[in-house]
């Protein structure tokens, strides 16, 4: 979903990647992004959520796969 729907390169993209630091630079706009692509995606509201679970693809992951239903 990063790669396709934010045009971030795969090569860019590590499981410890900071994605709204210095690594990969998204915004706030971007958030928004990942918000409707993971709801969409996993079913997983993450409207609201703190943002250290926005911190790194590895963060992401672990909060999407621990609030699948």
């Amino acid at each position: 979903m990063l790669v396709e729907n934010l045009r971030i390169p795969q090569e860019a993209l590590d499981y410890d990647s900071e994605l709204f630091g210095d690594d990969i630079g998204l915004d706030s706009i971007d958030s928004i992004e990942i918000i409707a692509g993971i709801d969409s995606l996993f079913g997983v509201q993450m409207t609201g959520v703190a943002k250290e679970h926005f911190r790194s693809v590895n963060t992401l992951t672990d909060y999407v796969y621990n609030n699948m239903k």
